[in-house]
């Protein structure tokens, strides 16, 4: 095994490229699933789920760019959606 299983939150905030106090965030509110160990309750987040949140985060900016078309009028989107 090349990497560690689990990450700390600098890790994290590295990989993500937000500081740490927005990892910080995204564990304390459940959207980055992760542990506490330790008697200091340190938080670690799973490669895997943080492999998962990415996958997720990719598909929810793909929902959102989909609903919120860049530089395309009404007209265009309408015609695109055949719906």
């Amino acid at each position: 095994m090349d990497r560690p299983r689990f990450l700390q939150l600098a890790d994290v905030a590295e990989i993500l490229n937000i500081s740490a106090a927005q990892a910080y965030a995204l564990v304390r509110s459940g959207e980055l699933p992760a542990i506490k160990v330790g008697g200091r309750g340190q938080w670690r987040v799973e490669h895997e789920q943080l492999e998962q949140y990415i996958a997720r985060a990719y598909a929810e900016t793909k929902r959102f760019v989909e609903a919120h078309p860049f530089g395309r009028s009404e007209a265009e989107v309408g015609a695109a959606d055949p719906s």
